[in-house]
């Protein structure tokens, strides 16, 4: 907001002495946007599984994380949840060289604004870097053609929330309390994921793709995708879905199946929102999700992170005043009365 061109009179100055057209001049007020104030926590737990095989990335300042690798509008931040299969190589992999596969080798735009083009080159670079990756699991002798890993990732930047996901991991937004879901699992029962296995000579079986895997698509896992540039019914592509984030929308969940599996995105949402609203903690939130899941009887591995986007006290502050401004103030005559009826008890 620019100054205010108002002039200020003082009592020893004559009102005369002030052009009439200088008072209450104020130039119009701009609509101020709204900008994410971005804060994170995160939490993992090996469940009731013999080994943990996920893994996961929680970047809230993407642009001091990176340094002049990338230029884009503020704030920038980045989250990603890898649940590995077959063994954790893949997932470990692919947390270890992700800031190279999204934004060294896949050319990350740079903007000053976000715009449409800017949204699109940016979708165009995390579909790249998808394939990059599940490409580099394929050549690298140290993990298992039979390793493979699902992966969702978060990007903010600006006002700009876009989620990229190829598996089961889910991404749900709290906008006003309502769950509103970021991402769609690709599991075999989703219908149309069985009908493009199915298009690609791949089959269904008791819930399974091909009889062996409980996703439809995944990075890794190139023993059923072998040979390579065949058209296999397993594939690393992800899908999309963006939002402009406004003040309305007050966090984001991202959490492994083993969340999912025995939560709906509605009870998620309503635990986080009450945890958050107790004591502002959003570490605090990822790890009373992850136990609730727990005493839900889920069998997986569990990783939860909670990317908050506005603070409690932005929220709560206002109200706060109102209140006290209410309590404390009295009108003279209602003081006076007050004061009289004080005294006349005090006389009986």
């Amino acid at each position: 907001m620019g100054a205010e061109a108002e002039v200020v009179v003082r009592t020893s100055i004559p009102m005369l002495d002030v052009p009439p057209s200088q008072l209450d001049v104020k130039p119009p007020e701009t609509p101020v946007l709204f900008a994410p104030s971005i804060r994170s926590g995160g939490f993992a737990d090996i469940g009731p599984r013999r080994y943990m095989e996920d893994e996961h990335i929680r970047i809230d300042d993407l642009s001091a994380h990176l340094g002049s690798l990338i230029t884009v509008p503020e704030p920038s931040a980045f989250y990603g949840v890898f649940d590995g299969h077959g063994g954790p190589e893949a997932a470990a992999y692919v947390k270890k060289h992700a800031m190279r596969f999204f934004f060294e080798d896949g050319d990350f735009p740079r903007a000053s604004e976000v715009d449409d083009d800017f949204v699109l080159e940016v979708e165009n670079c995390l579909r790249k870097a998808f394939l990059l990756a599940d490409m580099a699991l394929a050549e690298d002798s140290s993990v298992s053609t039979s390793s493979g890993t699902t992966a969702l990732t978060a990007l903010v930047v600006g006002r700009l929330l876009m989620v990229a996901n190829a598996g089961d991991c889910r991404a749900v937004l709290c906008r006003k309390g309502e769950a509103i879901d970021m991402s769609q699992d690709h599991r075999p029962t989703y219908t149309s994921e069985r009908r493009r296995v199915e298009e690609l000579g791949g089959f269904i079986d008791d819930g399974y793709l091909n009889g062996v895997l409980s996703v439809t698509r995944a990075l890794g896992d190139w023993d059923m995708k072998l040979p390579r540039g065949s058209s296999s019914p397993l594939i690393a592509e992800p899908e999309f879905r963006q939002i402009s984030l406004t003040e309305d929308d007050e966090f984001l969940i991202i959490g492994c199946d083993g969340i999912w599996d025995v939560l709906s995105s509605q009870q998620a949402v309503s635990l986080v929102r009450r945890g958050l609203r107790r004591h502002d903690d959003p570490e605090q939130c990822a790890k009373d999700l992850v136990m609730e899941a727990l005493r839900l009887n889920t069998f997986d591995n569990l990783t939860v992170i909670i990317v908050c986007f506005t603070s409690l006290d932005q929220t709560e502050q206002p109200s706060t005043r109102q209140r006290k401004l209410r309590c404390c103030s009295l009108s003279a005559e209602a003081l006076c009365s007050l004061r009289s009826f004080l005294e006349g008890g005090s006389n009986r």
